[in-house]
C-alpha cells in the first residue's frame, strides 16, 4: 500500500510536482519540500485540520487556511504522521538532515528513493556492502564517524579482516569515481545511500522498520550504553532533581502491589507450587518440557491462564502471538 502511494506521488499529472531545489548554493534536480508532500496527502485523503476522514468536515483550503493572507497553520497531525512514516521506510530521504529520517513540514528539500532500494525489494544489506559504506564515509571523514558507527567500523574490521584491503579498495574505487560526478548529483547518491543505511542499520535505540508483527522488538526496552562525558552528568543530575519533586506511592500500597502480583503467579511457578505430571528438576521425566515448548500443538490450561493477566503475557509467547494473529486474520485485521 505504501509504494502504491509513492507510484501515485511520481504521477506525472495528479503527483507532486518537481523542481530544482536549492541546497545553500548547489541547486538539486528533480525534488520537493517537505510542504509539497504534506500539501499532496492533504489534498489526495482529504484530511482536515483535526487529522479527520473525509465525510467528517471538509478541508478548508491549503493546510486549513482561511484567508490567503492568514500566517501558516501547522499541518494536521495525520498528514505529518502519514508522511514520516513514508519517510521512516526509506521511500522519500531528506537532503538538507540525511541523519534523521524525519518529514518536516517546511521548505527542507526532498527527493524519492529509487525503486532499486525500496524495502519490497529484499535486498540484502550484506556484512561486506555495510562495510564498504562506512569505510567509504570514514575516508571521506577522515576518521569523524557517528558513535555507533565507529563501533560498527571497529567490529566489522574484525569480523571480516580477511577481506579488508578488497573492502578498502572499493570504497576508494566509489569515492573516485563521485570525483567525476556534478556535486549535486554526489549529494543526491550520498543522502540516498545514507537514507537506505539508516532504514537497514538502524542507529541504537531507534525502531527497526523492517521487523515486522507483534515479534518485532520493543526499542523503549533496550536501554543504549551513552558515553558518560559532561553532558551526560548533567543529564543525570537533572533527572535526580526533578525525581525528588515527584509524589511517591505509599510503601503499604506498593507492597500491597506486590502481593497480588505475588499471588496471581504463584500458581504458575512450578517450583513454588510444584507442576504435572512430574516436577522435571528432581526427576528424569521430561514430560513438563515437551509439553510447554513454543510450538506445542495444544497448550496448557495454565498457559493459556497467563495470556489473560496482560497482553505483554500474550505477546511474549510464541504460542499466544500465533493465536493472535489468527484471531486478527478472522477479524480482517491481520495486517
Amino acid at each position: 500500500q505504501m509504494e502504491r502511494m509513492i507510484v501515485s506521488m511520481q504521477d506525472p499529472d495528479m503527483g507532486i510536482k518537481m523542481r530544482n531545489q536549492r541546497l545553500l548554493i548547489t541547486v538539486i534536480p528533480h525534488a520537493m519540500t517537505g510542504n509539497d508532500i504534506v500539501e499532496w496527502l492533504i489534498q489526495k485523503y482529504s484530511i482536515s485540520e483535526e487529522g479527520e476522514c473525509p465525510g467528517d468536515s471538509a478541508p478548508r483550503g491549503r493546510l486549513g487556511l482561511s484567508s490567503p493572507h492568514a500566517a501558516p497553520a501547522p499541518a494536521p497531525p495525520e498528514s505529518l504522521h502519514l508522511g514520516n512514516l513514508i519517510v521512516k521506510h526509506g521511500y522519500i530521504y531528506p537532503l538538507k538532515d540525511p541523519r534523521s529520517l524525519v518529514l518536516r513540514a517546511d521548505e527542507s528539500p526532498y527527493r524519492f528513493q529509487t525503486p532499486y532500494f525500496w524495502t519490497s525489494t529484499k535486498w540484502p544489506a550484506t556484512e561486506l556492502d555495510y562495510a564498504i559504506y562506512l569505510a567509504k564515509k570514514n575516508i571521506r571523514k577522515q576518521g569523524d564517524l557517528i558513535e555507533h558507527e565507529k563501533d560498527n567500523y571497529n567490529l566489522l574490521h574484525k569480523r571480516i579482516n580477511h577481506t579488508w584491503d578488497f573492502v578498502v579498495m572499493q570504497a576508494r574505487e566509489q569515492l573516485r569515481a563521485a570525483k567525476q560526478r556534478r556535486k549535486g548529483d554526489r549529494i543526491v547518491i550520498d543522502c540516498q545511500e545514507q537514507a537506505y543505511w539508516l532504514v537497514n542499520r538502524p542507529p541504537p535505540g531507534a525502531p527497526n522498520v523492517l521487523e515486522q508483527g507483534p515479534a518485532r522488538r520493543n526499542c523503549h526496552s533496550t536501554r543504549v550504553q551513552l558515553t558518560k562525558n559532561m553532558d551526560y552528568y548533567k543529564r543525570e543530575i537533572e533527572y535526580c532533581r526533578k525525581a525528588m519533586t515527584r509524589t511517591r506511592v505509599k510503601s503499604s500500597i506498593c507492597l500491597e502491589g506486590y502481593i497480588k502480583f505475588n499471588e496471581q503467579y504463584v500458581p504458575h511457578d512450578p517450583i513454588m507450587s510444584g507442576c504435572l505430571p512430574s516436577n522435571p528438576w528432581i526427576t528424569d521425566d521430561t514430560t513438563y518440557w515437551a509439553m510447554n515448548t513454543p510450538t506445542v500443538l495444544t497448550p496448557t490450561k495454565l498457559r493459556v491462564e497467563r495470556w489473560g493477566f496482560n497482553f505483554s503475557e500474550l505477546l511474549t509467547d510464541p504460542l499466544g502471538r500465533a493465536q493472535l494473529l489468527d484471531f486478527l486474520k478472522k477479524e480482517f485485521s491481520g495486517e
